[in-house]
């Protein structure tokens, strides 16, 4: 680990102050699981972006060998939950499921990271960046746009300003939605927001169209409650359900909605 300044010039005594400072917080039990080499590199560089006196949202990556999730969240703000991302739909779905183990341990300012967005790098079909980028707003991932943005096409640039997605993904409860229950290649993704409405995702990951549902219970509901629903995608309201909310989603897609309960519906959660 370097300290440097602008001009690239080694700043040893800052170093020796960290590196100090940083032996002094480690874990000293010996059964401590992460007093590694990670963790030390995390902690001094966490110190002196500290000493800087300036606000830094220092990403960390270390690819998820030492589960980060687990301890990244005292030093740094983000971590890679993953090894790299590809512009494939197979892997981009693995990174998905490995993120999505770690949902419990992310919150506002400490965030899992399943690695860049691969949207508009050509070799996805719109459907599956639709669901790529729905999964990482979801997840509350740190949003990096990975496509040369010289070049971007029409439906890559919708993808990517979809103002309603990133307003799921940058709401202030910061609760990662994780995967509720699966039937082979259906899914049901969802997430709590501050609003007390729930961001949810029916996910096909299979290779025809198929008639998917969301549950009032999978929302923690109850069996027989009334809810609306705004389609992210579509970018207006579909409905009033009671109980469940039926739809054919598309080979590879989603439907990607935010679902506001009856009682708490009001002027403001409906401006959207």
């Amino acid at each position: 680990m370097r300290s440097v300044t602008a001009n690239g010039y080694l700043k040893p005594a800052l170093l020796q102050i960290a590196q100090a400072v940083e032996k002094m917080m480690l874990p000293t039990d010996p059964n401590h699981e992460y007093g590694n080499s990670d963790l030390k590199n995390a902690r001094e560089t966490f110190i002196i972006n500290d000493m800087t006196g300036r606000p830094i949202f220092f990403s960390m990556c270390e690819w998820g060998v030492d589960n980060p999730a687990l301890w990244a969240g005292d030093v740094g703000n983000s971590w890679r939950t993953t090894g790299d991302i590809h512009d494939s739909w197979e892997r981009m779905m693995y990174i998905a499921d490995q993120n999505d183990k770690w949902w419990e341990h992310a919150k506002p300012g400490s965030w899992n990271d399943p690695d860049m967005l691969e949207v508009g790098n050509g070799k996805m079909s719109n459907t599956e960046y639709i669901t790529h980028f729905s999964l990482w707003c979801l997840m509350k991932a740190p949003l990096l746009i990975g496509c040369d943005i010289r070049d971007i096409s029409a439906d890559t640039l919708n993808i990517l300003t979809n103002a309603d997605a990133i307003a799921v993904n940058q709401d202030p409860l910061g609760a990662q939605g994780h995967k509720l229950r699966s039937d082979g290649d259906l899914e049901v993704w969802a997430g709590p927001l501050e609003d007390g409405s729930m961001a949810a995702i029916l996910l096909n990951r299979g290779s025809t169209t198929a008639l998917m549902s969301i549950t009032s219970e999978d929302l923690g509901w109850g069996t027989r409650a009334e809810f609306m629903v705004f389609d992210i995608w579509q970018h207006k309201i579909v409905g009033e359900y009671t109980g469940k909310y039926s739809t054919e989603v598309a080979a590879h897609g989603v439907m990607f909605g935010t679902f506001i309960k009856q009682e708490e519906i009001t002027d403001n959660s409906i401006a959207f």
